[in-house]
């Protein structure tokens, strides 16, 4: 059995693989195999341990040794904050989508809606820069996310952190910062029933 060297934990290294990830992977190992890189035998090692890694850092493990891209052939997480406006509509950011670094949210008499529960976040920490002027903003953190309060201000409006049950070790950390002059901001977990419509 061939041994894979092991490189050091990196940030974000922890987190769950996705099935496109391990695909990525398997490609990359399958070009090294045409390269002469390795052998069949050792390809087939590889792709069986490959689409039955769960972190980014067992996909780390098995390409550490071959020349090209960082990150295990993984696409990189966008470095560019995400910016979301609006002055009386309403915005929805859900379903899936790759998590930036940072991210701001302004709404002067509108609705945004932030949903992390199915998006794919690769960084320890993740700032969110909030301004509800007079509308609202609405972000849902999956469990085991710590979300951290950091100086968030309210004048007549009100601000609220649901997202209060204990954080998983490894999980993301979300900084959130800024606040309400007259709006409404409140941070909370999914909820448990599917169908049960918001109360905030």
């Amino acid at each position: 059995m061939t041994d894979v060297p092991a490189p050091r934990p990196r940030p974000g290294s922890e987190l769950r693989a996705g099935h496109t990830d391990r695909e990525a992977v398997a490609e990359r190992l399958r070009e090294a195999a045409g390269d002469g890189r390795i052998d069949l035998e050792e390809l087939d090692e590889r792709l069986e341990r490959a689409f039955a890694a769960k972190t980014y850092g067992d996909l780390e493990a098995l390409v550490a040794d071959l020349p090209g891209q960082d990150s295990a052939g993984l696409a990189p997480s966008p470095r560019e904050p995400l910016a979301l406006r609006t002055v009386a509509g309403d915005i929805r950011q859900d379903g899936h989508w790759v998590v930036p670094e940072r991210i701001t949210a302004r709404t002067t008499l509108g609705r945004i809606v932030i949903d992390f529960t199915r998006a794919e976040c690769r960084h320890r920490e993740v700032h969110l820069e909030l301004d509800a002027g007079m509308g609202e903003i609405r972000v849902v953190v999956p469990r085991g996310w710590t979300v951290r309060a950091e100086g968030v201000t309210s004048g007549m409006g009100s601000v609220r952190n649901r997202a209060t049950e204990p954080p998983v070790p490894g999980m993301p950390v979300l900084r959130v910062s800024g606040g309400s002059k007259v709006g409404s901001i409140v941070v909370r977990h999914p909820y448990r029933w599917p169908g049960r419509r918001s109360r905030d």
